[in-house]
């Protein structure tokens, strides 16, 4: 269902109701209005390249015609859309591709894909951008961007270990859409609202329902708990994906944060760069730069996404002095290769994004398709130490079932001892000689 035409373009904080009942409805998966932009970003990447070449793209460029690919998609799918429509954040929000009738005019579908969009409705819903369905094969199901965005039988089945709250954030939420794990910091869930879902979304029990919304009532309450509990300096701001709030609803959060006086570092969670990255205006960054010390917490998953749009987006974030970080999530049969994560990262790095964290994929219920054994992320860093820029290199962490938090794995580099000698392997697996004459012996 598309949302109300003046629900989309209201812009104020003000629209937004003193309270709410939070039930949800298919209406309420629709995000809050916002302005429109008339900036088009750069072009998405030619047909003929499975992985996009990155191009730079001058910072002082205002204008860039779309890709062939993206002309002939928005051509054959979207004729009575102009460029200037395509480009137009608002535009993408509101085409979104929803339905098995939309699917099924734009890409050829397996059968398991076909039942399984008929029954997402009822889990995670289907939400596509045509941005980002442009990017994604018409023919092979194995297609890695389709495999992240477009529903399978397997994720309607739940294998032993797997929960729909793995994390247990429900039980770590003092106040309604706040979890509270680790001592300094905070998590802010704003709303359950994403332009696009991915399919192995760790907050599936609650993204896309109209379970969270954004009502000023609501948080207030979270920013009081913050502001009466003085240990928590660092906040992050997430979802649902919080850039799918408007510009000024936007800033009020932040300049609500900004007034509690140990609020040192606020973060922003969110994947509209490599789904959305026409969000990405100059007037979203020029509000942005006024709340520093901000960071951003990207989400890229596969070197295909890392497209001229994605590098336009990232460089307007940089530009406005805000540090990027990638946070991606190890996915079986996607990006499970050396090859892959290595073209990844090193695109990231190009991006001015850094590989921060690869996470092993949380154990909700029907991942199992996407999970590879824990080995494999180990195997992945071992092939990218030393044989790519130390930037290129993220943390791997398993995020602990039942709250336990982030937990960070490493290849084993120490070999044993000999004598004062620590014997540790290097990255062509040389044992190497260091002299810790003040370390402890082993026993």
């Amino acid at each position: 269902m598309k949302p109300d035409a003046a629900k989309m373009r209201s812009s104020g904080l003000s629209s937004l109701p003193a309270s709410r009942n939070e039930a949800g409805s298919e209406n309420d998966e629709e995000p809050p209005g916002s302005p429109v932009s008339s900036e088009p970003p750069p072009s998405p990447p030619p047909l003929s390249s499975p992985t996009p070449r990155l191009t730079v793209v001058p910072f002082f460029r205002s204008r860039t015609p779309s890709s062939p690919r993206a002309t002939a998609f928005r051509r054959a799918h979207f004729p009575a859309a102009t460029e200037k429509e395509w480009n137009d954040w608002q535009w993408q929000v509101r085409n979104r591709i929803r339905s098995l009738e939309q699917l099924e005019r734009m890409i050829v579908l397996s059968d398991s894909e076909r039942r399984a969009v008929l029954q997402a409705q009822a889990k995670l819903p289907l939400g596509i951008t045509p941005y980002f369905m442009s990017l994604i094969s018409r023919e092979d199901p194995a297609d890695p961007l389709r495999r992240t965005v477009i529903p399978t039988l397997e994720e309607f089945v739940a294998s032993p270990g797997e929960d729909d709250d793995p994390l247990s954030e429900e039980h770590q939420s003092p106040v309604r859409g706040l979890v509270h794990r680790y001592p300094d910091r905070v998590l802010l869930l704003v709303l359950d609202f994403c332009s696009t879902y991915c399919r192995y979304c760790t907050r599936s029990r609650i993204v896309g329902h109209g379970a969270i919304y954004p009502s000023r009532s609501r948080l207030e309450q979270a920013i009081e708990y913050i502001r009466r509990t003085p240990a928590v300096r660092d906040v992050l701001i997430s979802g649902g994906d919080p850039l799918t709030l408007n510009d000024e609803r936007l800033a009020w959060l932040l300049s609500r944060l900004r007034a509690v006086p140990h609020v040192e570092i606020i973060r922003i969670g969110t994947k509209i760069p490599a789904v959305l990255p026409q969000r990405i205006t100059p007037a979203l960054v020029r509000m942005l730069r006024h709340y520093h010390p901000l960071w951003m917490s990207l989400h890229f998953t596969h070197p295909a996404e890392c497209t001229p749009e994605a590098m336009r987006a990232c460089e307007r974030l940089a530009n406005a002095g805000i540090p990027l970080g990638s946070q991606t999530v190890l996915l079986k049969g996607i990006n499970d290769s050396v090859p892959v994560m290595k073209d990844l990262c090193q695109r990231l790095l190009r991006m001015r994004v850094r590989p921060y964290y690869l996470y092993q994929c949380d154990p909700i219920t029907g991942s199992a398709h996407f999970r590879t054994p824990v080995r494999r992320g180990l195997e992945i860093l071992e092939g990218l130490r030393g044989h790519t820029s130390g930037y290129a290199v993220p943390t791997f962490v398993v995020d602990a079932p039942g709250g336990g938090g982030k937990i960070p794995l490493m290849p084993n580099g120490v070999a044993g001892r000999e004598g004062g000698d620590l014997l540790l392997r290097n990255f062509r697996g040389r044992t190497c000689r260091y002299p810790d004459v003040f370390g402890e012996p082993e026993n």
